[in-house]
């Protein structure tokens, strides 16, 4: 009975390959040979990326020719969001396609609380893509837990280079929350030395270049533009924990000019290893930015459900499938990336999703409508739904509503003039925590 669901299994991906003209390769693994249509698939996510911080978004200050070309040659998600406007949430929504408030790890805000993070089961994306015969890389931030239990590798990543921590010292390497340095596997990396974001690069170029029978799933999380605010040839910072002070818009620049090299010597060792037409790239973000960062026309920032705390840069490139200079309208968030990356690679959640497959979209489709919610409570006291052009706010100074198609920067409040539209947003956020878990209480520090 098996072996007849593996058979059934090979022909209807042969019958994929043929239809839809994707690459064919033989994976050995273990004693089962499996016959594979499927894409690479590479995500670029950015740590503090604001909107408006690379040039197919507005940047002006400096330029960025090698993230705009992932756009140019693909396709732009306008309405593009993070499942959260803070880090940790983000990256359990990215691991689990769920909301992170769904998930009883306690991280849904960033993590401070050592012993906590993010449990490998249920199984989370890397394990769900290794598992169906893919190589599972992740290079640079984890942020989802630094005791043994919660280990990239434990998720099922074949290979982790990279911190455990919030942030890390561009120059010293150093975690500014664990003190420890960079790590390769479960060693530690004794002797840094460079840049953090050049040495992030050429592991992913390593990875990519590794030989090997199987299709790839890397994710690269880079840690810019988080602070510490650093460029190439700056100091390490004295005291890490004090990172967040200091920086200028001529060392953000920098960071961006890094950072963009850095997205050039990827996509050229993929097209040296004749990978580009058939590896599904995305370029995006964990949250909006903060302090030196432009957040196009939207307002407010990072730990805000303000549109420049979640709206976020994002671009799509898959030669094979995608073409190139489009863009869409579909409204998407990190949720969504998960539910694309297993539906592509034939794998199932063991838990329902609460992102979409967004492949109809990647490929010319009309957007589907939808609704999404967001919620931050820790450090500040703010939630927010939208549904179609309308979004309802819920923060320390009201309740709102904007109108997002003629009002991006959430300027004029309709509440009033539209109170039915108003209460119904209303009602179905407060239907949706009914869902999820009780919100965590505001930190003392915040009261």
């Amino acid at each position: 009975m098996a072996l007849m669901r593996r058979r059934d299994f090979v022909a209807r991906l042969a019958g994929l390959a043929s239809t839809a003209a994707l690459p064919l390769w033989l994976s050995a693994r273990g004693r089962s040979l499996r016959l594979t249509a499927r894409p690479h698939i590479v995500l670029i996510m950015c740590d503090d990326l604001g909107f408006g911080d690379v040039g197919f978004t507005g940047a002006t200050a400096y330029a960025t020719p090698h993230i705009d070309r992932i756009a140019s040659d693909g396709m732009v998600l306008a309405e593009s969001y993070s499942s959260a406007p803070v880090c940790s949430p983000t990256r359990v929504a990215l691991m689990t396609g769920r909301y992170a408030q769904r998930e009883t790890c306690g991280l849904h805000e960033p993590l401070t609380t050592h012993p906590i993070g993010l449990s490998p089961s249920p199984a989370t994306l890397p394990r769900l893509l290794n598992d169906v015969g893919y190589h599972t890389a992740l290079v640079g931030k984890w942020h989802l837990g630094s005791m043994p239990a919660f280990h990239p590798q434990r998720h099922g990543f074949d290979e982790f280079y990279g911190f455990l921590g919030a942030a890390a010292d561009f120059v010293s390497w150093k975690d500014t929350e664990h003190n420890a340095v960079l790590f390769h596997d479960g060693e530690t990396v004794v002797e840094p030395s460079g840049y953090m974001t050049d040495a992030l690069t050429t592991r992913a170029v390593h990875v990519i270049e590794a030989t090997r029978d199987q299709p790839l799933f890397l994710s690269l999380q880079y840690n810019v533009p988080h602070w510490p605010w650093q460029a190439p040839g700056d100091p390490a910072y004295p005291d890490s924990m004090r990172a967040s002070a200091g920086g200028s818009p001529d060392t953000f620049a920098g960071m961006m000019r890094s950072l963009d090299n850095g997205v050039g010597r990827v996509l050229a060792s993929l097209d040296a290893s004749g990978m580009t037409r058939d590896t599904l790239l995305v370029f995006t973000s964990d949250n909006g930015g903060e302090r030196f960062s432009h957040m196009g026309p939207f307002s407010h920032a990072k730990m805000t459900v303000g549109e420049g705390g979640i709206r976020v840069a994002t671009a799509v490139r898959w030669p094979a499938r995608v073409a190139a200079g489009t863009r869409s309208a579909q409204v998407c968030t990190t949720t969504d990336l998960t539910a694309t990356f297993l539906a592509l690679a034939g794998s199932e959640s063991p838990r329902p999703l609460d992102g979409i497959d967004l492949t109809p979209a990647l490929l010319g489709g009309a957007p589907l409508s939808r609704e999404l919610f967001w919620r931050v409570t820790q450090r500040r006291q703010q939630k927010a739904v939208r549904r179609g052009d309308l979004k309802y706010v819920a923060n320390e100074a009201g309740q709102f509503l904007y109108d997002l198609s003629d009002d991006p920067g959430e300027t004029r409040d309709l509440s009033a003039a539209r109170s039915a539209d108003f209460k119904l947003l209303r009602a179905s956020l407060n239907a949706w925590e009914q869902e999820m878990l009780p919100p965590a209480p505001l930190e003392a520090q915040y009261r």
